[in-house]
Protein backbone atom coordinates (compact mmCIF):
# COMPACT_ATOMS: atom_id res chain seq x y z
CA UNK A 1 0.00 0.00 0.00
CA UNK A 2 1.37 3.36 -0.92
CA UNK A 3 0.86 6.42 1.24
CA UNK A 4 1.49 10.06 0.68
CA UNK A 5 5.00 10.51 -0.69
CA UNK A 6 5.78 6.79 -0.61
CA UNK A 7 5.80 5.77 -4.24
CA UNK A 8 6.20 2.26 -5.52
CA UNK A 9 9.23 3.09 -7.65
CA UNK A 10 12.62 3.22 -6.01
CA UNK A 11 14.15 5.49 -8.68
CA UNK A 12 11.73 8.16 -9.85
CA UNK A 13 12.16 9.43 -13.37
CA UNK A 14 12.05 13.07 -12.42
CA UNK A 15 15.07 14.97 -11.13
CA UNK A 16 12.99 16.82 -8.58
CA UNK A 17 12.29 20.52 -8.39
CA UNK A 18 15.84 21.55 -7.61
CA UNK A 19 17.56 19.58 -10.38
CA UNK A 20 20.05 21.50 -12.47
CA UNK A 21 18.68 20.33 -15.79
CA UNK A 22 20.59 18.80 -18.63
CA UNK A 23 21.73 20.53 -21.77
CA UNK A 24 18.96 18.94 -23.76
CA UNK A 25 16.27 20.25 -21.39
CA UNK A 26 17.71 23.75 -21.55
CA UNK A 27 17.86 23.64 -25.33
CA UNK A 28 14.20 22.62 -25.43
CA UNK A 29 13.25 25.48 -23.11
CA UNK A 30 15.18 27.88 -25.34
CA UNK A 31 13.29 26.69 -28.41
CA UNK A 32 9.92 26.90 -26.63
CA UNK A 33 10.74 30.40 -25.41
CA UNK A 34 11.79 31.54 -28.87
CA UNK A 35 8.63 30.17 -30.47
CA UNK A 36 6.47 31.84 -27.81
CA UNK A 37 8.31 35.15 -28.27
CA UNK A 38 7.89 35.13 -32.05
CA UNK A 39 4.24 34.03 -31.88
CA UNK A 40 3.60 36.68 -29.24
CA UNK A 41 4.34 39.44 -31.72
CA UNK A 42 1.37 38.33 -33.79
CA UNK A 43 -1.14 37.14 -31.21
CA UNK A 44 -1.60 37.02 -27.42
CA UNK A 45 1.55 38.95 -26.63
CA UNK A 46 0.45 39.65 -23.06
CA UNK A 47 0.41 35.88 -22.40
CA UNK A 48 3.18 34.56 -24.63
CA UNK A 49 5.68 37.30 -23.77
CA UNK A 50 6.03 36.36 -20.08
CA UNK A 51 6.12 32.66 -21.00
CA UNK A 52 9.02 33.40 -23.35
CA UNK A 53 10.83 35.36 -20.62
CA UNK A 54 10.45 32.53 -18.11
CA UNK A 55 11.51 29.85 -20.61
CA UNK A 56 14.51 31.93 -21.67
CA UNK A 57 15.54 32.51 -18.05
CA UNK A 58 15.26 28.82 -17.21
CA UNK A 59 17.13 27.85 -20.38
CA UNK A 60 19.97 30.17 -19.37
CA UNK A 61 20.24 28.27 -16.11
CA UNK A 62 18.76 31.06 -13.95
CA UNK A 63 21.90 33.18 -14.04
CA UNK A 64 23.33 36.03 -16.06
CA UNK A 65 26.99 35.00 -15.96
CA UNK A 66 28.76 32.11 -17.63
CA UNK A 67 28.16 30.61 -21.02
CA UNK A 68 24.86 31.74 -22.43
CA UNK A 69 22.90 29.95 -25.05
CA UNK A 70 22.05 32.35 -27.84
CA UNK A 71 18.55 31.02 -28.37
CA UNK A 72 17.73 31.42 -24.67
CA UNK A 73 19.01 34.98 -24.62
CA UNK A 74 17.05 35.87 -27.76
CA UNK A 75 13.90 34.33 -26.24
CA UNK A 76 14.38 36.35 -23.07
CA UNK A 77 14.95 39.65 -24.89
CA UNK A 78 12.16 39.17 -27.44
CA UNK A 79 9.79 38.05 -24.68
CA UNK A 80 10.53 41.20 -22.70
CA UNK A 81 10.01 43.41 -25.77
CA UNK A 82 6.83 41.51 -26.58
CA UNK A 83 5.47 41.98 -23.04
CA UNK A 84 6.23 45.70 -22.98
CA UNK A 85 4.70 46.18 -26.43
CA UNK A 86 1.53 44.29 -25.42
CA UNK A 87 1.14 46.35 -22.24
CA UNK A 88 1.64 49.61 -24.16
CA UNK A 89 -0.81 48.46 -26.83
CA UNK A 90 -3.39 47.67 -24.13
CA UNK A 91 -3.20 51.02 -22.36
CA UNK A 92 -2.58 53.42 -25.24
Amino acid sequence: MTGFGNGTRKNPRSRGRMGSGSGQDRATLGIVGLVCAIAGFFTLGIVLGPIAVVCGWLAMGRRWTGSRRVMALVALVLGAIDTVAAVLWTFF
